[in-house]
């Protein structure tokens, strides 16, 4: 079962340990070398992941050069912008959100140079549904591991979703292997992230993460595991939901009241 979130997490899903955290490396996401490292190399297969799940849900030709075009899409936990940008790149209306200042600053400035119009916004997923936005697609990526109240997350993640829509996200499972490789390995043997990035305790099973989205009135729609090669340097999709996964879930298109 999903941990109970504290007393007061139970109205707000942001951790303020999280953002201050993450913050202090706003500076280092562009740097493929730097603490974001991991998720540069994570990069172009969750990107495959997104763009196949993407064009299959919506009938979309994924061989053109712009198949999310006309799409809004929110990147929630958007960090520095590093799937933000090549989903505006396919053509995607993008809204990136994140809690930290600074992480903001940094995707901005990173994508004004780029000459790309992405809508960066310091807020949060419970803001936004506050504010009455909606989006085909919902990239939740390396998010839900952050947060202090992640059935309140997920929900009103869901409450942005446009009948018909898409969420996809990509978190870690609550194993040994996975704490031996995400935490033991990642963070105090190969020093890939800074130490004390994950807690494993609130690594989310596959299995509490359908519950979630059932919960959320989400549909799922396929589920693939992500592992790193050591010899290549690659990450691939494959059926091991071990330690990394990404599910996908779709709002129906006749939601219930």
């Amino acid at each position: 079962m999903t941990r109970s979130p504290p007393a007061t997490a139970l109205n707000t899903s942001i951790d303020p340990d999280e953002v201050a955290r993450f913050s202090a490396l706003a500076g280092q996401w562009w740097d493929p070398n730097g603490a974001f490292r991991p998720l540069h190399k994570f990069n172009p297969a969750r990107l495959g992941y997104i763009h196949s799940q993407v064009c299959g849900h919506f009938g979309r030709d994924g061989t053109g050069s712009m198949p999310f075009l006309g799409l809004r899409v929110l990147d929630i936990g958007c960090g520095g912008g590093l799937v933000s940008e090549p989903m505006a790149r396919l053509g995607a209306d993008v809204l990136g959100a994140d809690a930290s200042a600074q992480n903001i600053g940094a995707a901005s400035a990173h994508a004004s140079a780029q000459g790309l119009p992405i809508d960066y916004r310091q807020t949060s997923a419970e803001q936004l549904a506050q504010q009455n936005e909606s989006f085909e697609v919902i990239l939740n990526l390396e998010v839900i591991e952050h947060v202090l109240n992640p059935a309140l997350f997920i929900a009103d993640c869901a409450r942005l979703l446009r009948p018909g829509g898409l969420m996809i996200i990509a978190t870690l499972n609550r194993t040994l292997k996975s704490y031996a490789l995400a935490v033991i390995g990642a963070e105090y043997v190969l020093g890939w992230v800074p130490r004390g990035t994950h807690d494993w305790s609130k690594f989310i099973t596959p299995v509490e993460m359908r519950a979630l989205l059932v919960k959320a009135r989400l549909e799922v729609t396929g589920a693939t595991g992500v592992s790193y090669h050591p010899l290549s340097g690659r990450w691939s999709l494959n059926s091991d939901l071990e330690v990394n996964y990404m599910m996908s879930a779709a709002m129906p298109a006749q939601s219930g009241p």
